[in-house]
């Protein structure tokens, strides 16, 4: 579905470095990574509204000579009033739905009545959560190939965010679209994300499929000279009081039995991977 090689966009404050990374379709990727970290930088790549250095393909297309065909085929969400105000919710999306080939307005109007909004209400007159509601609707409603979703889900109530969730697999069931959700919420990453892209500071830390990530590495917790025995399969150590815990390669030589060790969540590994991108060298950790 996405094929992105060396991609790069510099601002004047920031850069976003050579990220390379390949999403098939029929799965979630959840973007992952802390403020000013690049994620919306590379939505903002990927629904066709930045320039940028390197190769970004989608559907097996390239912006420079398939800018037409591949928009009508991403549904997009992001923050920040695309919407005329005054205009009632129904006539924004016919309005703008005549830019899509696909656009239906009975799709519109399911969704609008599945996420209990009025289509006569004007778009001014909405919540934030709600603008982001109708936004998901309308991007649905054109029957898009991939969803590019820019944290929507903060400002979802409890309740939403479970149906969010079903809606997703819903999206993605087929096996022929995808989704590239950029989120804060971890929760809703080891809930329903596939793969996950883990940004920090512009670079590309992590890229893979959750299932093969966790299998990968292992949290261990115990006295810090049984984890240095570790040697060059610790990613970052971190001391506490009573004792340590450290992220590490895991393999077939096994842990020292008075080792406490489990399968990492996505925000240890966020926490532990990103602390050991920041220190460098292992050697420079211990």
């Amino acid at each position: 579905m996405i094929d992105c090689n060396n991609v790069s966009k510099r601002f004047t404050s920031f850069s976003l470095k050579n990220i390379t990374f390949n999403l098939p379709a029929g799965y979630i990727c959840g973007l992952i990574g802390e403020n000013g970290s690049g994620k919306t930088t590379l939505i903002n790549i990927l629904s066709g509204l930045y320039s940028y250095d390197g190769e970004v393909r989608i559907s097996g297309r390239d912006y420079c000579n398939h800018e037409y065909d591949i928009k009508q085929d991403i549904g997009v969400v992001v923050h920040g009033d695309i919407f005329e105000a005054k205009e009632s919710l129904i006539s924004n999306a016919n309005y703008f739905g005549r830019f899509y080939k696909k656009y239906s307005k009975n799709l519109l109007e399911n969704y609008l009545e599945r996420f209990n909004l009025n289509d006569k209400k004007k778009y001014k007159e909405l919540s934030k959560g709600e603008k982001l509601k109708f936004a998901l609707a309308f991007a649905l409603a054109h029957e898009p190939r991939l969803l590019l979703l820019d944290e929507p889900g903060a400002n979802f109530d409890i309740e939403f965010r479970k149906e969010f969730n079903s809606l997703l697999r819903e999206f993605i069931i087929d096996g022929t679209r995808s989704v590239i959700l950029s989120t804060h919420i971890i929760s809703d990453v080891e809930t329903f994300a596939d793969y996950i892209l883990f940004l920090k500071n512009g670079e590309q830390v992590l890229f893979g499929d959750v299932e093969t990530i966790r299998e990968k590495y292992r949290m261990v917790s115990g006295e810090k000279y049984k984890i240095k025995l570790l040697k060059d399969r610790i990613i970052y150590l971190e001391e506490g009081r009573i004792s340590c815990n450290a992220l590490v390669k895991h393999d077939k030589q096994g842990y020292d039995k008075e080792l406490k060790v489990w399968e990492p969540g996505i925000d240890e590994l966020m926490y532990y991977i990103g602390k050991g991108k920041d220190y460098g060298t292992i050697n420079q950790i211990l």
